[in-house]
């Protein structure tokens, strides 16, 4: 069953940049809110997305030099 959730204290300027990109989807601001708010719901944390970073980097047991990372970035560069 859906809930209701109650912001305070959202600065004016907020509102309105919010409102302005409602209407630029043509969504009312609370359809707009919500579908902002499942999609950041459907990512991961960015604390939780390094763990599984770390988790994988640990369990595949190799290790990138610094050196190697920069020279593939800078032949990408040519």
């Amino acid at each position: 069953m859906p809930v209701q959730i109650t912001i305070r204290g959202v600065p004016e300027e907020v509102r309105d940049e919010l409102a302005a990109r409602a209407a630029l989807q043509r969504q009312s601001m609370q359809e707009y809110l919500r579908c902002e708010l499942e999609r950041l719901a459907s990512r991961p944390s960015i604390g939780s997305w390094l763990e599984g970073v770390r988790q994988r980097k640990a369990a595949a047991g190799t290790r990138v030099r610094p050196a190697s990372i920069l020279r593939a970035r800078d032949a990408d560069r040519r």
